[in-house]
């Protein structure tokens, strides 16, 4: 229904009805405005009624060249959006990048002065110190920050806000070196972040005022969290990847160093305390709080997505031999007890990038409560019998495991423990399909009942001949990896005849042709292994249903700069939209079709000048300098949103 004629300039900003509104620079209201006719109250003069928005698309921007260098060696935005409406007019906005800050800023505190963004804490919070160059200690700080979810509460009482308050979740991933150059990958404790944020009502613009390092010492602390994703009752939803192997933790030197930096002790960490679920809930005074879900399976977790009915979670799994499971929760936005499923992948065509139907195994049902009580008390060799190499003992069972085999026999009363602690072996032993190669990213698109999931690289188990190829057997590697559709239905029952309690549980798996990356046999010009005006390694993966879009990041070690994709689903059309700086892979996707009355797209980037051989030798000599001279040494990354430029805007 149209709105009534509203006399007052001032009201031209929401004349369009349902009109996604990115947020806007500083000079927006005066141009939109002037656009408009004028900046004044008159209310002598009528405006237009409604005029409905109808679609958007996104304008694809060139790749960054060294005809360039400065546009390679930062984030780079050329692209545009472009909302049709219901009159038969149109609105086109050039799109740019707003950051918050780069890590190691020192920022506003949200309890007064002011914080290391991006710091690391222990489990007292208290500053890790690099001490690996005399003289130069510091704090520790990330140049990996990920996952994000922008979040509005009814009620915020923080002081000071001229706008809005919207608040921001921002998880930072692991930092990639100390000051000496020695590599920190996983030997510090995740730190995850509340930003509060002022919005400004007239242009959307977000402005950092407080930051708030969550406490996560009652989680254990947290362990390399990756994507994220915000649930329907408005938490933020981590994850912690790459699970550590609990069977061989005496030799893991990247455990022994978390476990020194959080707890002082190389010893005092528990392996299965980490590869879980954590929650972050957003308090009205821009703090936070964090409790860790146990029952939702010890897997890599890249992200989960929780579907409309607020009970069935689907989640990727960052791992070679990794599986899709899900989790359906036993009640409505509460995620403390359900069934964990994994899936059976039959497959029905064997080109491109594969395609299967799906059904599901039942893994188990617990509570988080008793997997962290199983998990405080119980070591690897209380659960399973693990084996390298062929026991020749009937009693055993072969598997794949992380890339190779494993022989598993689980101990008598173990198979609760089996299941949630040792999540991989398990479900590669319930005959799981535990082929893929990376399955990262997932995101639904509830209008069409879709899920979108992420396969970085389609190689090896995935691939017919493969010593490891079970189930999923392609015809051929593509290093550059596919974003998958699946599509869900109701009504279906796990492979044992049990009825599956969720309306959204995936059947079927392929790969739209427009999301297959393509390998080159050369590199180009520029040294991209793949294809530059494709999808290359895909991870990060978000859908706006406004816009009808799926948003595609990369973490390519394919593309010389990586990039942020926008692929409409009714169009089929794949739009580049940001590039990140070269080395650096695309992260904190997060679309929000409506806060406020405005639209934004987070995003992030991560481990600037990760400079790689071959595929950084055309480049690096000239880029180096530059990306030392925009992130603090390679020591600092952005954390920030995309913004509309007003020079562009034609109203």
């Amino acid at each position: 229904m149209a709105e009534p004629f509203d006399l007052s300039r001032r009201k031209a900003l929401k004349l369009f009805a349902g009109v996604p509104m990115l947020p806007l620079g500083g000079l927006a209201t005066a141009s939109m405005l002037s656009a408009c006719g004028g900046g004044s109250d008159d209310l002598a003069t009528p405006v237009k009624p409604v005029a409905n928005f109808v679609s958007a698309a996104f304008g694809s921007m060139a790749a960054p060249t060294l005809a360039d260098p400065a546009s390679m060696a930062k984030t780079t935005v050329g692209s545009t959006l472009t909302v049709q409406l219901s009159d038969g007019s149109s609105r086109t906005f050039k799109l740019s990048y707003q950051p918050f800050f780069i890590t190691g800023d020192m920022v506003p505190n949200i309890q007064g002065g002011t914080i290391l963004a991006g710091g690391y804490v222990d489990i007292n919070n208290q500053p890790i110190i690099d001490k690996s160059v005399p003289g130069k200690e510091r704090q520790f700080y990330s140049d990996c920050p990920d996952g994000s979810s922008l979040i509005r509460l009814d009620n915020p009482t923080v002081k000071g806000i001229k706008g809005k308050a919207v608040f921001a979740v921002v998880q930072f991933e692991y930092t990639t070196r100390d000051q000496s150059l020695v590599s920190m990958y996983g030997q510090l404790p995740s730190p995850i972040a509340v930003l509060t944020l002022d919005q400004d009502q007239a242009t959307g613009k977000l402005t950092l005022v407080g930051y708030h390092n969550v406490d996560t010492s009652k989680a254990h602390g947290l362990w390399i969290t990756c994507g994220a994703s915000l649930s329907p009752w408005n938490t933020h939803l981590s994850s912690e990847e790459y699970e550590p192997d609990a069977t061989t933790i005496s030799t893991n030197s990247q455990f022994k160093g978390f476990s020194r930096n959080l707890y002082g002790s190389e010893t005092a960490a528990n392996p299965y305390h980490y590869g879980h679920l954590p929650e972050v809930t957003v308090n009205p005074d821009g703090t936070g709080s964090i409790k860790k879900h146990y029952c939702l399976g010890r897997i890599s977790h890249e992200l989960v997505q929780v579907m409309p009915d607020k009970r069935t979670v689907l989640m990727g799994d960052d791992a070679t031999n990794g599986g899709l499971f899900m989790f359906v929760a036993d009640r409505e936005a509460d995620l403390s007890a359900g069934t964990l499923y994994v899936a059976k992948w039959t497959q029905v065509s064997s080109s491109g990038a594969g395609a299967a139907t799906l059904s599901w195994i039942n893994l188990g049902h617990a509570t988080s409560d008793e997997i962290e009580a199983l998990a405080n008390t119980l070591t690897a060799a209380d659960i399973m019998d693990v084996k390298t190499a062929d026991p020749a003992d009937a009693s055993y069972t072969k598997i794949n495991f992380n890339g190779t085999f494993n022989w598993v026999r689980v101990k008598p009363g173990m198979t609760k423990a089996a299941a949630f602690l040792e999540t991989h072996r398990y479900a590669a032993l319930a005959g799981g399909s535990m082929g893929f190669t990376k399955l990262e990213g997932t995101t639904v698109n509830i209008k069409d009942k879709v899920l979108y999931s992420a396969m970085s690289r389609i190689e090896k188990s995935m691939v017919r001949g493969n010593a490891a190829s079970t189930d999923v057997a392609v015809d051929k590697t593509i290093s550059a990896g596919a974003v998958y559709a699946l599509n869900m239905k109701g009504g279906q029952s796990d492979r044992s005849g049990g009825a599956i309690n969720s309306e959204w549980v995936p059947v079927d798996m392929a790969a739209p042709a427009a999301l297959v990356g393509e390998d080159l046999a050369t590199a180009d010009a520029l040294g991209n292994t793949a294809n530059a005006e494709r999808i290359a390694n895909p991870d990060n993966l978000k859908f706006s249903e406004k816009l009808r879009t799926l948003f595609i990041g990369e973490d390519s070690g394919m593309h010389v700069n990586n990039f942020l994709w926008a692929y409409n689903v009714d169009t089929k059309t794949l739009s580049r939209v940001l590039s990140c700086p070269a080395g650096a892979e695309s992260t904190g996707l997060h679309a929000v079709d409506e806060i406020n009355g405005w639209t934004y797209v987070m995003s992030n980037f991560q481990h600037v000048g990760d400079w790689e051989s071959p595929l950084h030798d055309k480049v690096k000599a000239t880029l180096d300098p530059l990306v030392r001279a925009n992130y603090k040494d390679r020591f600092g990354a952005t954390v920030g949103y995309l913004t509309a430029d007003p020079t562009s805007i034609k109203l």
